[in-house]
Formats: C-alpha cells, structure tokens, sequence
C-alpha cells in the first residue's frame, strides 16, 4: 500500500482529484494522430477524439493506441486512488473528475471525447469482471449491428444494471458511492452520444470502420 499524500485531507483531496482530471484531460487521440503524423480527428468525420473516429483515417494501430491511452488514463486514476488507501468518496470522486476530464479537458478548450475509453478503463479498475461485461455487451452489439455508438449506447445503460446485479450475487462488494458515479458516468454517456442517437433513429447514423 501506497503512502497517502503528507498533507490535511483539505488539501490532499482536491489535489487528487485536481489529478485525476488532468490526467483525463490528456488528448491520446490527437496526440497519437500528430505521432503518425495523421489528420486532427477533430477535422473530419463526427469531429470526436476518440478512437472510432481516429479508426476512420484508416490507420488502425493510431485507433488501437487510442483507445488503449484513452482506457489507460481511466484506469490509472481510479488505480492510484485505491493504491493510496483513499475513501470511497474520493475514490469516487476521482473517477468522475477522469472521465469529466476526457468530456471536457482543459487541453483541448473543454472539448473531449464521449468516454467510452475511458469508462471501460475505469470499470477495470473498479472491477475486471465489470468492465469484462460491459465489454462483451458493447462487442455482440457490434457484431450484431456495426454500429459503435449504439453499442456505447447499450453498455452506458446495463454497466450499472451489472454492477448491482454482481452485488446482489455476491461476485463484488458494491460500493455505494461507486455504483452512484457508473451510475452517472452511464448518463453522461447518453447525453455525449445524444448527436448519435438522433442519427440512428433516423438511420444517417455511419456503421464503424468507415473511412471519412
């Protein structure tokens, strides 16, 4: 177990969770985009800088290294919290301030990605099984229908549906300030994905891997 920080909890926690938004708020797909020397994602396609726009340039190691920095970050937040012995509440509290770091980082004028990276990352360290079903639902989604955002869309709204339902069956301890931010982390979702569900009711909606 990590030491916790040297200094009064006033200062300690809004430090950690000052952190764990920077830490969101680093841009992996326009970082990795400028490394390949690729196009801004914010240029073209949904204009999103995320992995599934960077995967329309057509360059799939720049997509996978995305997403894998985009997870990573998520992970790294919620795993030093818990590595440093904080409380629930802070815990909890750093997780939302990493995902609102990627909806809304500072480094890009508080315009981020749709967190679905970064929510499987956290789920990871939240709880591997979580985000194992979170993940397999988000995977038969796409495989059934081609559609990235319908399956963000589908995943948002049974991650926390799994986390209490894992509870009930006693496969992990819920916490309730953590089912409270997948909770909300799952209604950010939507709302950052609302564009999309427009699309897909009206069936403008592109399917994954199309190149704009």
């Amino acid at each position: 177990m990590l030491p916790m920080l040297n200094l009064p909890a006033y200062l300690s926690d809004p430090l950690l969770i000052g952190l764990s938004y920077l830490i969101g708020s680093i841009p992996f797909a326009v970082v990795v985009s400028l490394v390949f020397g690729l196009q801004d994602p914010r240029s073209y396609g949904s204009g999103n800088p995320g992995a599934t726009n960077v995967l329309r340039s057509g360059n799939k190691s720049a997509a996978a290294l995305t997403l894998i920095g985009d997870a990573a970050k998520g992970w790294f937040a919620v795993w030093l919290g818990i590595k440093l012995g904080a409380t629930g509440n802070l815990i909890a509290a750093m997780t939302l301030a990493v995902f609102l770091g990627h909806l809304y980082p500072v480094f890009l004028k508080f315009k981020g990605g749709k967190g679905v990276a970064t929510a499987l990352g956290i789920m990871i360290a939240i709880q591997p099984l979580l985000a194992l079903a979170s993940a397999a639902t988000w995977i038969i989604v796409v495989v059934c229908f081609k559609y990235s955002s319908l399956a963000a869309i589908v995943s948002a709204i049974f991650a926390p549906i799994f986390y209490i339902f894992g509870g009930l069956l006693q496969v992990w301890t819920v916490q309730t300030p953590l089912a409270t931010v997948i909770a909300l982390i799952g209604l950010l979702l939507l709302y950052r994905h609302r564009a999309n569900i427009s699309r897909l009711l009206a069936g403008t909606e592109p399917r994954i891997g199309k190149k704009s």
